[in-house]
């Protein structure tokens, strides 16, 4: 069984920000300057070598270890969410940045503690039942023997639950209290946004990487290696996490809904060329290279049929182990036939029944939030009709049927309290990089 969607999402968003990049420097490491500059050679000369890719089996963070087994167990996760496409070398690297982020997640539930900031196992236990439920049909056991199958382990998987509740709630109570900010503030935003109503905006991801005149051919070629596996399914949240060298990179790349003139122009006119969910790059910038993803695009202040909320129901059907091709081809015209003869939303349950398909109904799905290859068939259904079959033998075959469609008002203007939140969620967010980033300064750490 593979990994679903819902399963993998978590993985995906569940990446923490880059550890700063550590420097081995031999000889006298001068003193920081008060510009906060460092004062390094040029051509620094190593008295010991060292490969950052043979660590030693556990890491203790303040007095709490972290195993080679631990980060064994949440690399098989990512591993498995990227559908099982990561190459030796991609391997190593993944295994540093995991190790990275066990660091942080430790000193997340640690400094919880110290705050007094409690996470009742019975709330972590939830969580991971509404993963189970998301991903298996409430089925826990399910997800445990899976969890276990792929070389991880519930255990692994409710600690970085731990960790993620642990901070949200540090957050809420050490941060976001003294985030504050003015309604002068909202309303010059919402003028900016009526005053730039109809512009195309885009909604973009990048993975930057820095280059000098003399690695620049090393790093052009390693750009094209991520964009490759990109393209084999990975995860651009998480490379740009793992490898991203913008202040973005913490955020997984998202560089928010912004207008072509505020990139390079290089950039500007290569986004032009996409559509959403393409990719472009690597492409030559002042410092280095680019990687750009079109997340999502829009006019300010315009109304898109893609902000539709739907009623949906999907009917699914799942081939036996050891189905053929041609005998998974045939099912799946009695399938798609059988939906097309359904008379609405009203008769497609037993219908379904009749088959031994599933039905699952969603009555608030915005068409933007389907995959991009279905949100204009969707949107160009009548009630009660249904898109093609679509999906594998792996997977099964499925049919999207239109119960309902609510369009958007021809205006969408700003929203004061929406407007207010967006700005302090940025702000928070800044706050707490710098609270991780004093959390790992005082670490105290050793490689055992």
């Amino acid at each position: 069984m593979k990994l679903t969607s819902s399963l993998r999402n978590h993985v995906r968003m569940s990446l923490l920000p880059l550890v700063g990049t550590a420097l081995a420097m031999g000889g006298t490491v001068r003193a920081q300057d008060a510009s906060g500059a460092l004062n390094l050679p040029t051509n620094p000369q190593f008295f010991a070598k060292e490969d950052p890719n043979n660590r030693k089996a556990k890491v203790v963070i303040n007095g709490e270890v972290i195993t080679g087994t631990d980060v064994d167990q949440r690399v098989a996760l990512i591993v498995n969410a990227s559908g099982n496409k990561i190459g030796d070398e991609e391997l190593q690297r993944l295994k540093l940045q995991v190790m990275r982020n066990l660091m942080d997640e430790t000193l997340q539930i640690q400094e919880a503690k110290i705050q007094d900031v409690s996470i009742d196992q019975a709330e972590v236990d939830q969580s991971y039942a509404r993963v189970a439920s998301q991903s298996f049909g409430q089925d826990i056991k399910a997800m445990d023997a899976y969890l276990y199958k792929i070389g991880s382990s519930p255990a692994s998987l409710k600690r970085q639950i731990r960790g993620e509740l642990s901070w949200q709630r540090l957050l809420r109570r050490n941060v976001q209290p003294f985030v504050n900010v003015s309604e002068e503030e909202v309303r010059d935003v919402i003028k900016r946004l009526q005053e730039s109503k109809g512009t195309e905006e885009y909604r973009v991801g990048e993975i930057f990487l820095s280059a000098t005149e003399e690695n620049k051919p090393a790093v052009f070629e390693n750009a094209k290696k991520i964009v490759e596996q990109l393209k084999q399914g990975g995860s651009f949240q998480g490379y740009a996490r793992q490898y991203s060298e913008a202040s973005t990179a913490a955020v997984g790349g998202d560089l928010g809904w912004i207008r072509l003139g505020q990139l390079p122009a290089e950039l500007g006119t290569a986004l032009q060329t996409l559509t959403p969910g393409q990719l472009v790059g690597p492409i030559e910038t002042r410092g280095g290279f680019s990687i750009l993803l079109e997340i999502d695009k829009r006019q300010v202040l315009t109304a898109d049929p893609r902000d539709a909320v739907l009623s949906l129901k999907q009917v699914s059907i799942n081939f036996a182990k050891g189905t053929t091709q041609t005998q998974a081809t045939a099912k799946a015209k009695q399938f798609a036939d059988a939906m097309q003869a359904a008379r609405g939303c009203g008769t497609v349950d037993a219908i379904a029944a009749g088959l031994g398909a599933d039905v699952v109904t969603n009555d608030q799905m915005k068409a933007r939030d389907l995959p991009a290859q279905l949100q204009n068939m969707v949107l160009a259904l009548s009630l009660g009709e249904t898109t093609p079959p679509f999906g594998s033998i792996e997977e099964g075959v499925r049919v999207l049927m239109l119960c309902g469609r609510d369009d958007p008002k021809s205006s969408a203007e700003p929203n004061f309290d929406e407007v207010q939140a967006q700005i302090e969620d940025e702000r928070v967010n800044k706050r707490a990089q710098t609270y991780l980033r004093d959390l790992r300064r005082d670490a105290i750490i050793d490689y055992d």
